[in-house]
Parts: C-alpha cells; sequence; structure tokens
C-alpha cells in the first residue's frame, strides 16, 4: 500500500486541496481530500495520459529527414520512401532497444501507457521470423523492461493500395495474409503473457488503403471486446485514392460499412468534411491526434473546435516519435485551431480553461483508446498518474485551471516530477529508474544504424 499527498490533484470531479490517495496493488483505492500531510507528497497531481499512437522504431530517425528530396515540394509520401529504407536495417534486438528508449521518455513526458501501432512484423525483404511474433515480443520486452503500461496493436497490412496491388519493397516487412495474421495474434498474446495484468492486446487494420473490406471485418473479429485503431484521413491522395475505388471518403465509407463505436480510435481524421466530423463524433469513437507528427508531415488540420463542440472523444498520440513531449502536443493541437481560426482559446469552454479541456479530454481518450480503466483519479480505477512540480517560477501562485494552463503553454515536460504507471513507480525527480542503462543501449544502437 502506498499513500501519496497532493497539495491540489484533478480529481474526476474537479480540483480539491491537500489530497490523500491510497494506492492498492495498480489501483486507487481510497481519496481523501483535506487531509493532513502524509505519505509521499507531491505538488499537483494529475491523471496521467495514455499515449494512443506510436510507431516506436520511427524514434531513431528523427533527424534524418529534414533534407528536401527532388521534389521541391516535399510530402509525406517522400518521407514515407526514406522510412521505408531506414526500418530495412533494424534487427529485432534495435528494435527492442529502441522501444524502450520510446517508452522510458513517454514515461519522463507524463504518459502512464501507450498504444503502439505495430507494424514492423518479418525480416529484411518480407522474410518470416521462426517465430511470426519475434518483434511483438521485442516490443513486449522493452515494456517489460521499462514498467510502461502497454496496449500492443498489432497491424494487418495487405496490400500496397486501394487497387489491392502487391506490397513494394519497402511494405515487405509489414505484409501478412489474414490466416498469417492471426497465428501472428496468437504470438504476440504469448508473448504478453508475463507482463503486468492492464497489459491490453489489441487489433490494428493498417488503414483502408492497405486492408481488404473481408481483411477489415476478419481484424476486427479477432478481438471483439478489445481497441480496434486505424489510419484513417490523414493525406489529400488518400482520400482521391478511396474516392476513385469505392466512391466515398474514407470517413464517410468507414462509418457506412463498419460498426464503428467507442472500442475504435481513428488516427489522424486531418482530412475531413463538416459531415463525417459529425458522423466520428457521434460514433463514440476516439479520434487519435498527433499534432507534432501531424505538422512534421504536413498532414493538415485537425477540425478539433466543431468536433468538441459535438461531443467528439478525442486523445493524444506520438505517432513518429520525432519528438515526445506531451505538453507540446496538446499546446501544438490548441494552437492548429486558434491558427486556422484567428482565435484565442479555441478549445475552451464556458467553466473550464483551455489547458483543463486539453488535459482533461486527453487523459479520458487515450484511456479509452488503449482499453485501460484509466483517465480520471477516481477510487476503483488503474493508478495512471503524473505528479508536477510546483515550486518553479511559471507555477509560482497558480491553483487550479491556471496551474494547467502554464504547464502548456508556459512550462513543458520538465515539470514532471513522478509517474506511476499501474502503480508502478516509473518516475522519480523527473528521471526514469533505468533511464541511464537504457539510453546507454539506444545511444549504441543509433550509433550503429547511422554508420551504415
Amino acid at each position: 500500500m502506498t499513500i501519496l499527498w497532493a497539495e491540489q490533484a484533478l480529481l474526476a470531479d474537479g480540483w480539491a486541496k491537500n489530497v490523500a490517495i491510497t494506492l492498492q496493488g495498480d489501483k486507487i483505492a481510497n481519496i481523501a481530500v483535506g487531509a493532513a500531510p502524509q505519505g509521499q507528497r507531491v505538488g499537483v497531481l494529475l491523471p496521467a495520459p495514455s499515449n494512443l499512437h506510436s510507431h516506436a522504431f520511427q524514434r531513431a530517425m528523427a533527424g534524418l529527414t529534414e533534407r528536401r528530396g527532388p521534389n521541391p515540394r516535399d510530402s509525406f509520401w517522400t518521407w514515407r520512401q526514406l522510412m521505408y529504407r531506414f526500418l530495412d536495417r533494424l534487427t529485432p534486438e534495435d528494435v527492442q532497444a529502441i522501444a524502450a528508449f520510446v517508452q522510458m521518455e513517454m514515461a519522463e513526458a507524463g504518459y502512464a501507457a501507450v498504444a503502439e501501432f505495430h507494424y514492423l512484423h518479418h525480416g529484411p525483404g518480407g522474410t518470416p521470423y521462426a517465430n511470426l511474433a519475434e518483434m511483438a515480443a521485442r516490443v513486449a520486452a522493452a515494456a517489460e523492461q521499462t514498467g510502461l503500461g502497454l496496449t500492443l496493436l498489432p497491424v494487418l497490412y495487405e496490400f500496397g493500395g486501394c487497387d489491392g496491388r502487391s506490397l513494394g519493397p519497402g511494405q515487405n516487412r509489414f505484409g501478412n495474409t489474414p490466416d498469417e495474421f492471426a497465428l501472428l495474434m496468437q504470438g504476440a498474446e504469448a508473448a504478453l503473457a508475463t507482463l503486468p495484468t492492464d497489459t491490453v492486446l489489441g487489433v490494428a487494420p493498417h488503414s483502408l488503403r492497405a486492408v481488404s473490406v473481408d481483411g477489415l471485418g476478419f481484424a476486427a473479429s479477432l478481438r471483439p471486446n478489445a481497441p480496434i485503431h486505424m489510419h484513417l484521413a490523414e493525406q489529400v491522395a488518400e482520400v482521391d485514392e478511396l474516392l476513385a475505388h469505392r466512391g466515398a471518403r474514407p470517413t464517410e465509407w468507414l462509418l457506412a460499412n463498419a460498426q464503428v463505436d467507442a472500442r475504435w480510435c481513428l488516427i489522424h481524421c486531418t482530412q475531413m468534411e463538416p459531415h463525417e466530423t459529425s458522423g466520428l463524433a457521434a460514433s463514440g469513437a476516439v479520434a487519435g491526434l498527433c499534432p507534432i507528427t501531424e505538422s512534421s508531415l504536413g498532414d493538415g488540420i485537425f477540425d478539433g473546435v466543431s468536433y468538441a463542440a459535438q461531443g467528439g472523444r478525442w486523445g493524444i498520440g506520438s505517432d513518429s516519435n520525432i519528438r515526445i513531449a506531451l505538453s507540446e502536443e496538446l499546446r501544438t493541437l490548441d494552437y492548429s485551431q486558434r491558427l486556422r481560426d484567428r482565435s484565442r482559446a479555441a478549445l475552451a469552454s464556458a467553466d473550464k480553461s483551455t489547458g483543463r479541456v486539453l488535459f482533461e479530454t486527453a487523459a479520458r481518450g487515450g484511456a479509452q483508446a488503449a482499453g485501460r480503466d484509466a483517465g480520471v483519479i477516481a477510487v476503483g480505477k488503474l493508478a495512471d498518474l503524473v505528479a508536477l512540480n510546483s515550486t518553479g517560477p511559471d507555477m509560482a501562485g497558480h491553483q487550479g485551471d491556471t496551474t494547467l494552463d502554464a504547464y502548456i503553454f508556459a512550462g513543458d515536460d520538465r515539470m514532471v516530477s513522478d509517474l506511476w504507471s499501474a502503480g508502478r513507480h516509473l518516475v522519480t525527480g523527473g528521471r526514469h529508474h533505468a533511464h541511464d542503462a537504457i539510453t546507454a543501449g539506444y545511444t549504441a544502437t543509433v550509433t550503429k544504424l547511422r554508420a551504415l
């Protein structure tokens, strides 16, 4: 049993002062407001969000894709070719070292868990490993090392485009038939068996351009009560391709042809018409927003203002992991809305500040997308908690909502002092307990890769 005492805490029903929270195992067992100082003392205690979308291996590409290619109008599609060339170098050992570093950085940034959208399955050239789920096992091994909560989402990837064309050279490491994918899912389940009970196995049909109609239904049926994630409506070319082959826009087609509900998380959704935004908001699904990556790749701007006004749920992911920074993801999302609409405090509500809306929504939406019983500080919920240092100059004198506003808009993730994932105390004083060993392993890996 562990007792945390916070000067102020954001509980499920709002802010409270002098809060003692008792952790029993992986859950919150008791909350006492107005309690005397006791146990471990922190400044500001918040529900720690789940990072709802990550491709861990792409972290090792940071800094390698900022030169312009031969086309003066560089885009997502030219970036993707660079990514394909890079991933062909990766061994299972590389993937484990990179994933561990990414998960450590996420914990230090304030995330309690990650939904890993895992599509790098096979060896170079597409040759399967003896264990079809070898790469999934490496992601699981990284989670065992870091302690971060894991929702593993093995990806079904069948085709190179909506016309059913074969996978290209850069995609062969992703591809599986539905039957092969079912076996891979069994292997992934076995790989997760030794991890803590908050671990979740979901499924991820990659995108409407990479899976068939039958493949989409098959993937959804494999884990009927688990999270299902998919890239959707990220790029204009993707929209045009689906219009040409299925006669509908991506979000439009999915809402009409699949039972989209609260177990779904649709990633990006930066290319939607107003009727699609309304339909997605009404479905109960989570929009998986990755503002830093979407900015980096020039994807476009999600219509957060309209979506939120219609009760839409969303969460935050770090996607390409070019930069893992929770506060910056939230700030970038809000600033994109302000720039588009030439407004201020675009996502604030009548009774909650911008920072409060951003943080609470991300925490609740991320937990839903990851299949975790978390997202709020309440008795019986998983103890996914993040503490902020309240002693710095940017936090001095702030109470309640303005604490979050200062953290997101004036501060950064260096304000994170402690992080608990399902009760596991992973970060103390801003550092993960295995920071040095994990960083050394990652540094050796990327030094080798960048010399190739």
